[in-house]
């Protein structure tokens, strides 16, 4: 191979993929986004960096932000390359890339978040974006309320200008800004969670009103928390895609390799303005709850369904799962029979016509999507992404089966032990607690039920007690595949 050409401004011309075509130099910052992990780089940045491509919106580059130590190291690597990313497509009929520039900076990552709550207090900011996982914004998984009584938020409401959490930030910027007269920004999630945006302004007020009410009442009325739906599947980075990067010449820390597909859904809901996303393939909509509910029970709701099952049986990855053939007949019976009867259509596509796609998706073999990455948070992931789904069908009287069956699935995965005997490091926020009542649940099913916290009610309604109590002592008794066959051939 010649030898590697090291990402940076200066070595764009030498490049032999795809590279801005826009004078980054004259980019102006517009967007903080908050949480430069691989799913924003492919996916909103993108967005952008192909609207500068078209010669429009150069004033609303991204200033990339974190609030968590570990964030210095990828400000690091960022910076170190002029904050370029080199995106590589997974198309099972080729692989491409290109190289986007969307991101002109990234702040200091201390301590009371000054350089961060500096650059959102300035005026040219008119958006501010994050992506902070699903557990990240101090949601009870079970009410959905608030989590006032947190450690972050217990020290950001006492401590006001030196807050820890992104909310905290956000919240003394804008103190800042209405003091000086600026105006609001608007407050963009581009997580997956249903009603993002209503779940960030929740978050963000809650927080406000424990230090500061009228600041609260103001950010209410001035600020717009715009509802959005996200998709792309974007692997974590490791050494395999830094190899791929090296595959086309490029010498990049921190490549993003991502599949051949993604959409973003917004609600046009901007207080101070917004790029002209819908010029390069975004919808704005006023149904960005019909798409958002389909994404989220049948794409994540999918991944639920089939990573735990493969990560038992040491399926390494999301399309392994997928080749498996009592695994993909899971995933096809339980949302055609239980979840996607209670999804509708949106414009152009039917919720089995969605789920077709999704097993498309799932199953491009380019893709190297660990059923760990997957599996990853389910005590957050399996309330957001299957409980709902339970609690719809019950609520309509319809079969609950097969979540019934990928519930315990779950919570024999939380034992720690795959069925070959190997052990499953720890794979979540509350790992601990799930192992603690994945074994009680042995001999005691509801032990795994009784997680209210996870579950709500669910462990008294009888009927999906006693199906998941089946599950359960079946799978313990017989394995994960001989319960996977008992569902699907029923």
């Amino acid at each position: 191979m010649d030898e590697l050409i090291p990402l940076s401004d200066a070595t764009l011309g030498q490049m032999t993929v795809r590279v801005p075509r826009y004078d980054r130099a004259g980019l102006r910052p517009g967007i903080v986004h908050i949480g430069l992990g691989n799913f924003h780089r492919a996916h909103q940045a993108w967005y952008l960096h192909r609207l500068f491509d078209e010669g429009l919106n150069h004033d609303w580059a991204i200033v990339g932000a974190g609030v968590r130590p570990g964030d210095a190291a990828q400000r690091d690597r960022l910076l170190a390359q002029d904050c370029l990313t080199t995106l590589i497509e997974l198309d099972p009929s080729g692989k491409s890339a290109e190289i986007t520039g969307a991101m002109i900076d990234f702040l200091a990552v201390e301590a009371g978040n000054g350089p961060l709550i500096r650059q959102m207090a300035d005026q040219d900011i008119r958006i501010v974006s994050l992506t902070v996982t699903e557990s990240g914004y101090f949601t009870d998984p079970a009410t959905g309320d608030f989590d006032a009584t947190h450690d972050d938020i217990q020290h950001d409401a006492a401590n006001p200008d030196r807050p820890r959490t992104a909310f905290g930030a956000m919240i003394a910027a804008l103190r800042l800004r209405r003091d000086a007269g600026v105006g609001p920004f608007t407050c963009l999630s581009c997580d997956n969670l249903q009603g993002n945006g209503t779940v960030l302004r929740q978050a963000v007020l809650s927080l406000a009103r424990l230090s500061d009410p009228a600041l609260a009442d103001w950010i209410e009325a001035e600020c717009s928390f715009p509802n959005s739906m996200v998709d792309c599947i974007v692997p974590a980075t490791g050494p395999a895609e830094i190899a791929l990067a090296h595959s086309f010449g490029i010498k990049d820390a921190a490549p993003v390799t991502h599949e051949n597909f993604r959409q973003w859904v917004i609600e046009d809901n901007f207080c101070a303005g917004r790029p002209d996303w819908h010029k390069v393939g975004a919808t704005f909509s006023d149904r960005v709850h019909d798409f958002e509910m389909m994404k989220i029970r049948i794409l994540n709701g999918g991944h639920q369904v089939i990573a735990a099952s493969g990560e038992l049986l040491g399926l390494g990855t999301i399309a392994q799962t997928m080749a498996h053939p009592g695994i993909r007949a899971l995933l096809r019976k339980t949302v055609t029979e239980e979840i996607a009867p209670h999804v509708a259509s949106v414009p152009g596509c039917s919720a089995q016509e969605y789920l077709d796609l999704v097993e498309r998706r799932f199953s491009n073999p380019e893709i190297a999507d660990t059923t760990r990455r997957v599996a990853y948070d389910g005590s957050s992931r399996h309330p957001g992404f299957i409980v709902p789904s339970i609690r719809t069908g019950l609520k309509a009287g319809t079969p609950v089966r097969g979540l019934a069956l990928v519930s315990a699935i779950w919570a024999r995965y939380c034992t720690g032990i795959r069925e070959d005997g190997s052990e499953i490091a720890p794979n979540d926020p509350h790992w601990d607690l799930l192992v603690s009542a994945a074994n009680a649940a042995k001999t005691a099913p509801n032990a795994w039920l009784d997680m209210r916290q996870f579950y709500g009610e669910l462990v008294d309604n009888k009927g999906f007690a006693a199906e998941f109590s089946t599950w359960m002592t079946l799978i313990h008794s017989d394995g994960v595949e001989a319960a996977i066959e008992a569902y699907t051939h029923s």
